[in-house]
């Protein structure tokens, strides 16, 4: 479950511009069924946002994703996913000429349920099924 959290001012990208984000997220895990990726654009008023002690007017915008699903152990594989991460996402930050940041945390899968159900190991039949139907389902190992 990649959870991505955006945090923005409430102005600074279009409905459109959010669609697009989204699907581009969405992209960069075609292993995993789609259901297990959630966008949020949490929206911080120009007025609340300040870096190093300046209002930031409008112009930075910080991803926070927490991965579940799978967990990246060397250096070399992290930074290879930071650099995917910063390509899917630079229409809307580096091309759009903004401050921003990413920061991803990997978390121990064995705390994450859904609905319920820990989560099937990847590649495993149940986890076949759950990407196919895109929602979670009770399974037997």
């Amino acid at each position: 479950m990649p959870f991505h959290r955006i945090y923005c001012p409430p102005d600074l990208y279009t409905k459109e511009e959010k669609d697009a984000i989204a699907k581009a997220i969405m992209e960069c895990y075609q292993r995993l069924p789609k259901f297990y990726v959630i966008v949020n654009f949490i929206h911080v008023e120009n007025d609340d946002y300040y870096i190093g002690g300046e209002r930031s007017e409008g112009r930075f915008v910080r991803f926070l994703v927490h991965h579940l699903a799978r967990t990246m152990i060397t250096e070399e594989e992290k930074r290879e996913w930071m650099d995917k991460y910063e390509k899917c996402i630079a229409p809307w930050t580096k091309d759009k000429g903004i401050n921003w940041e990413v920061g991803i945390s990997n978390q121990d899968p064995v705390f994450w349920n859904e609905n319920g159900i820990r989560p099937p190991p990847m590649f495993s039949e149940p986890f076949k099924t759950w990407k196919q139907d895109n929602k979670p389902s009770p399974y037997i190992l």
